[in-house]
């Protein structure tokens, strides 16, 4: 088991991943993220020894803590993740996998490029020019997470509990939540 951070800086994981016992990865650059299409944090996928993916990606949530607010229960997918573990049952065949796979359309493809670029401009402290880019990101793809709220502490805005996320998550809900091919 890995663990990916899609941060800027080492120094915003460190808090969130104090006792961890798996190595976690820093990917400023979104490349696994978008190798993997990754939109909404937290988000796992399970791959197998051979480097199959055997679930794709999903939504899933360590512990109940926060259900109030995201209302996604944590139980099925511990469930799921012990009996593959334990039993090697997976829930999808590579149909199944296929299947559940979302895939970028073209404007989330340029999203992303725009959101890297904004990320390298504001490292070489180009901010006018990384705002316009973060902007035409997030045109092009509103309800990406990885895109909208990986933008937010670019800018110095709090990624959590900002009016900027509240109003994130608005819309995300006023959209019905979409994301991986799975229901919760």
């Amino acid at each position: 088991m890995i663990g990916v951070a899609v941060e800027e800086r080492a120094e915003d994981v460190r808090e969130w991943v104090a006792g961890v016992e798996f190595p976690v990865l820093l990917d400023r650059d979104h490349l696994l993220a978008d190798r993997l299409d990754i939109r909404n944090v937290p988000t796992v996928a399970w791959f197998d020894e051979q480097d199959r993916m055997v679930r794709p990606n999903d939504v899933a949530f360590g512990s109940d803590l926060f259900i109030d607010f995201h209302g996604i229960d944590s139980t099925p997918h511990h469930e799921a993740l012990a009996r593959w573990v334990r039993e090697g049952v997976v829930e999808l065949d590579d149909a199944g996998v296929r299947a559940h796979q979302v895939t970028p359309d073209d404007d989330e493809q340029l999203a992303r490029l725009h959101w890297r670029l904004a990320a390298e401009l504001l490292r070489r402290d180009r901010a006018e020019a990384a705002r316009q880019h973060l902007d035409e990101a997030t045109r092009l793809a509103p309800l990406d997470f990885t895109i909208r709220r990986g933008s937010m502490p670019l800018l110095g805005i709090d990624p959590f509990l900002s009016d900027e996320f509240i109003a994130l998550w608005g819309e995300y809900e006023q959209a019905g939540k979409p994301g991986y091919g799975f229901e919760h």
